[in-house]
């Protein structure tokens, strides 16, 4: 008998798995938190004899090399991958023993990258599940645009076709296990369910049930933002990344934090975002450790920009130091536990701004001097609908923009609160008056706020791979200089 363990990484969208028999197993695209696959391993008494990376991943940091290194396990990499370690390289039809009765293939299935592969896991020749990586998922198919935006009709059209391959060659029993797709935005849409198979993909997965043509004109049209710090994981990875190091940082007092926030750092406030409103550090952000911390955090800090975090608790620090590493954001710079009353000077006084919700909103609306209404949404979510009036700025720009945002009190609103908060935050940072609607967006309608569809966007949606690397923002309205006295991704 088989087994297949799911490693959830719940903050990144994705998952990793450990399969195999009796005595030995495999590592499927392993995080870069590997203990918990090693964990895994031990509690099933299992050696793992083999670590396979589907593809060089451009959302995270793997653990591959790490885990195979510790374990003394075979490091299969796609040959088409060009990386500079030592690894066995895996082609088109090549077969590796697990276990007795126990074998994996690989199949080429190019379209998330160029080398893309995914690895059939056969017992006793017959096809029980296959890991496909950024490849066929659940409903949908891994983003063809995150290698070179040269490529990426053409990678569109190989996703196409090794869709197909897969639901030819594999009967309709056949698990699909993904790595992409559970709000990973490496996936060009949204899983339909948890849990997936060729025959149900067969008959409803957008590439298996539209001809190409269709196909990839409506995968184009849909591809959202890319998170910018995508575009320090594909060097990363390809570099052979360092063990992770997750020891606590060293403890900052009131009087380092602020000289922190004076030199332009930024100082990250761990804490939920109704906390964070009620009272806060003047100049800190806030991102809170629960949801898609290492995601958005990554997303909008100027890379290589130190990082101090403040936490209610270790076990909050040592979770969010162990998100932010899964992305190369790997020691902070300093860190502090407490509250507010711990993190001040003395004689200053915390920090605060309200949150409220659409029916609030909407009693403001109605009222002499419409209000400054930011919504900070992606672009597809607001071309489905958004408030009359309301200011457009996805939250991954706010820093970049708040020059743009009109003067007066600005309510903040998103989907549900959670980019809202990091929103809010941002721009009391900078010294602005903000309210955080902390509301689904359901209720702007139900209170009665006037919707429009009819507004393009003010910058229109990059579809292309990330740019290169660039400088550190040094600008003024930036978190943590010296002038100033927040999923899921539908949060």
């Amino acid at each position: 008998m088989f087994f297949v363990d799911t490693i959830e990484v719940a903050g990144l969208g994705n998952r990793s798995y450990l399969a195999g028999g009796p005595r030995s197993a495999v590592a499927v695209d392993p995080p870069r938190d590997i203990e918990r696959v090693i964990t895994a391993a031990a509690l099933r008494g299992v050696r793992i004899t083999h670590v396979v990376e589907t593809h060089l991943h451009n959302d995270y940091v793997s653990g591959g090399l790490e885990l195979a290194r510790l374990t003394g396990a075979a490091h299969l990499v796609p040959a088409g991958a060009r990386v500079a370690f030592e690894r066995v390289p895996v082609a088109d039809g090549d077969t590796v023993r697990v276990d007795t009765d126990l074998a994996l293939e690989a199949l080429a299935t190019p379209g998330h990258t160029p080398h893309h592969t995914s690895y059939v896991l056969r017992e006793n020749g017959q096809a029980v599940a296959a890991f496909t990586g950024g490849s066929l998922l659940i409903g949908t198919v891994g983003r063809p645009d995150l290698v070179e935006p040269r490529l990426t009709g053409e990678l569109a059209r190989a996703q196409h076709a090794s869709a197909h391959r897969l639901a030819a060659e594999l009967p309709d029993d056949t698990a699909v296990l993904p790595t992409h797709g559970f709000g990973s935005f490496c996936s060009a849409g949204t899983a339909d369910g948890d849990a997936t198979t060729i025959g149900r993909e067969r008959a409803g997965n957008e590439a298996l049930v539209k001809d190409v043509d269709s196909f990839v004109a409506d995968l184009l049209a849909g591809l959202d933002d890319v998170p910018a710090y995508y575009a320090h994981m594909g060097p990363a990875n390809a570099g052979g990344p360092a063990p992770v190091d997750l020891t606590p940082p060293a403890l900052a007092d009131a009087v380092e934090i602020a000289a922190r926030l004076a030199a332009g750092e930024w100082v990250v406030d761990l804490r939920g975002r109704l906390a964070f409103a009620a009272g806060h550090v003047a100049g800190a952000v806030n991102f809170e450790a629960d949801g898609q911390l290492a995601v958005y955090l990554a997303w909008l800090l100027p890379w290589g920009r130190p990082v101090t975090l403040l936490a209610d608790s270790p076990e909050q620090l040592a979770h969010a130091q162990r998100e932010l590493a899964q992305v190369g954001v790997d020691r902070p710079a300093a860190a502090a536990i407490g509250s507010p009353a711990d993190w001040l000077r003395e004689g200053e006084r915390p920090r605060a701004f309200r949150r409220a919700g659409f029916a609030e909103l909407a009693e403001v609306y109605a009222s002499p001097g419409r209000p400054v209404i930011l919504d900070v949404r992606r672009d597809s979510e607001r071309a489905g609908g958004h408030v009359a009036g309301s200011v457009h700025v996805p939250v991954h720009q706010v820093r970049d923009r708040l020059g743009e945002i009109p003067a007066g009190t600005v309510w903040v609103h998103c989907a549900g609160g959670m980019r809202a908060a990091v929103a809010a935050s941002l721009l009391d940072a900078a010294g602005r008056d903000v309210v955080a609607v902390d509301d689904s967006f359901a209720a702007a309608t139900a209170s009665g706020l006037p919707m429009t569809s009819s507004a393009p966007s003010a910058t229109p949606t990059s579809t292309s791979a990330p740019s290169a690397p660039s400088t550190p923002s040094t600008s003024p309205s930036a978190p943590g200089t010296a002038h100033r006295a927040s999923e899921d991704p539908a949060a």
